[in-house]
């Protein structure tokens, strides 16, 4: 009945996250731009940021509580969840088209980052100065793509401001907060139940639910027919939570992990360098790519759980 009750604590939570994150990217977007704020910052802000909003919520309230293994597991494992199930699970759904920018530009970007981290965190411990080296990376990041005029791939349908607009934004930060604190408790306790490590839970059943955003503006995106939305949404997500979320996390406190850590980041450096291989291959992600893909991240789980 624990694991039953945890799950179920979980599934709400997520649904809780995934409203929160939305009241608080739109609101906060359509009071920027009643305030004349250019389109650019608010795509280069607060929309690229807002589908890691869930990530961020979960991984800063754990780091702030100690908890490396759920903080790091979660931005890794979601990730990996984004680039294989999502990614992938789009592509088989309908092959993916892409462009030089997103490969040579973000692509490449995500690849170093992700090897940078795996460096970072083979002692299994992120500290305060690799934490600050993380994030002082997205902000130039940023800033290049603001000298380019670029802003990062993501659709916002912000519309004319709201009288009660003002009052979503705390709101949606409170059901942020309030469902990554008892998403976090829950899976702690998951954990314990199933006799598994924090880390295990963190960077599969946690990763899985703080991607929820992703998976569903991918999948209505696909089946309204905007397949390019996706490449672009998900490499902008996975550099967000990377360099962004647990940057911030790693400032905050110093982050142990479990020596699973290692493992993970070797898969999710070889994913990220095969998603450019697909990318490359033709300029688009094909369906039976889109398979391989899938088969990595569901390979991933099963040896998570049963070794």
């Amino acid at each position: 009945m624990e694991i039953i009750k945890d799950i179920v604590i979980i599934i709400v939570c997520i649904l809780i996250i995934a409203k929160g994150a939305t009241w608080l990217v739109d609101s906060s977007a359509k009071i920027a731009r009643h305030f004349g704020i250019s389109d650019l910052v608010i795509g280069l802000t607060i929309v690229a940021m807002g589908t890691s909003a869930p990530e961020f919520g979960v991984t800063i309230l754990a780091a702030l509580r100690g908890m490396g293994d759920i903080s790091v597991g979660n931005i890794v494992g979601s990730n990996i969840f984004n680039l294989g199930f999502i990614l992938g699970g789009t592509a088989v759904i309908h092959s993916l088209g892409t462009n030089k920018k997103v490969i040579y530009r973000d692509g490449i970007f995500l690849f170093f980052g992700t090897i940078l981290l795996t460096v970072f965190l083979w002692d299994l411990i992120l500290v305060r100065i690799e934490g600050i080296v993380l994030f002082t990376l997205l902000f130039g990041y940023i800033g290049y793509l603001y000298w380019e005029k670029e802003t990062m791939e993501a659709e916002v349908q912000t519309g004319k401001l709201r009288w009660y607009d003002p009052f979503l934004l705390p709101i949606g930060m409170g059901l942020l907060l309030g469902g990554s604190h008892f998403m976090v408790e829950s899976a702690i306790n998951l954990a314990r139940v199933m006799g598994v490590s924090e880390w295990v839970i963190g960077a599969t059943i946690v990763a899985a639910g703080t991607s929820a955003p992703e998976f569903a503006t991918s999948l209505v995106a696909a089946l309204r027919g905007h397949y390019g939305i996706s490449v672009g949404n998900l490499i902008g997500s996975d550099i967000f939570n990377m360099f962004g979320v647990l940057g911030l996390a790693g400032i905050i406190k110093n982050l142990p992990v479990d020596i699973g850590v290692r493992s993970n980041l070797i898969l999710l450096s070889l994913m990220v360098l095969l998603v450019l291989f697909f990318m490359r291959t033709g300029w688009r992600i094909s369906r039976r790519e889109g398979i391989v893909l899938v088969s990595l991240g569901l390979a991933r789980w099963i040896y998570s759980f049963v070794l």
